[in-house]
C-alpha cells in the first residue's frame, strides 16, 4: 500500500527541499494539491516553467530579469550615482518592495575576478558612492575592503548599512558582535 503512494512521497520530498519548508509542511502543502485543489497544483506548475522559461539574470546588475536588462537598470529615472552591492537578487526584491533604495544595484554572489572587473566598468560610469547591503559577519567585512581595495583608483565613496541591537530584542539575545558594533558605533541622542 505504501508503495502506491510513491509519486505523493516525491511530491512531499521536492516541496520539502524548498527552503523553510519542513516535511509537516510539505505534506500538507501536497495534499492540498493533489486531493483538495488539484487545479491550483496545475496553475503552481505552469507558473514554474513560465518562470523558469522567461526569468534570467540582468546582464547589468545580475538581479532578475525577463529582458536583457531588468526593470531597474532599465530605468533612466534611478540615482545612477548610488550602487548598492547586495548578496543576492531576492535582497533587491526586498529594497524594492520596501522602497529603501532609489539607485542601482550590483549582485555579488561571488568573489571572482570576472565580478569584480564588471563591478569596476559599472562603477567607473558616474558611481559617486557605493552602499555594502550584505549580511553583518567578518567574512563580509573582508568581502567590503577587497572590494575598496579593487576600486581605490576611483573616487568612491563607500557606506555599508549599519549593524547593532534590533528594535525589541533584549541585550542577552545579542550576538556579541552585534553588541560590540553597537557599542562602538553608538550615536548621540
Amino acid at each position: 500500500m505504501i508503495h502506491s503512494l510513491e509519486k505523493f512521497k516525491k511530491l512531499v520530498d521536492a516541496l520539502e527541499a524548498l527552503p523553510t519548508i519542513g516535511r509537516k509542511s510539505a505534506t500538507r502543502l501536497a495534499y492540498h494539491i493533489v486531493m483538495r485543489d488539484s487545479f491550483m497544483g496545475l496553475k503552481i506548475s505552469h507558473a514554474i516553467e513560465d518562470a523558469l522559461r522567461s526569468i534570467k539574470k540582468c546582464t547589468k546588475c545580475g538581479g532578475m530579469s525577463e529582458d536583457e536588462l531588468c526593470f531597474i537598470c532599465a530605468d533612466e529615472s534611478r540615482d545612477t550615482s548610488t550602487l548598492c552591492i547586495v548578496e543576492s537578487a531576492k535582497d533587491i526584491l526586498l529594497l524594492e518592495e520596501n522602497q529603501l533604495f532609489n539607485g542601482r544595484y550590483f549582485v555579488l554572489e561571488r568573489l571572482e575576478e570576472v565580478s569584480i572587473a564588471h563591478l569596476h566598468e559599472l562603477a567607473k560610469d558616474g558611481v559617486q558612492e557605493i552602499l555594502f547591503a550584505l549580511t553583518p559577519s567578518i567574512a563580509n567585512d573582508a568581502v567590503i575592503l577587497y572590494i575598496e581595495d579593487k576600486l581605490s583608483d576611483l573616487s568612491i565613496k563607500f557606506s555599508k548599512i549599519a549593524q547593532g541591537v534590533p528594535t525589541g530584542v533584549s541585550l542577552e539575545n545579542i550576538d556579541i558582535l552585534s553588541l560590540s558594533r553597537a557599542m562602538s558605533d553608538r550615536v548621540r541622542v
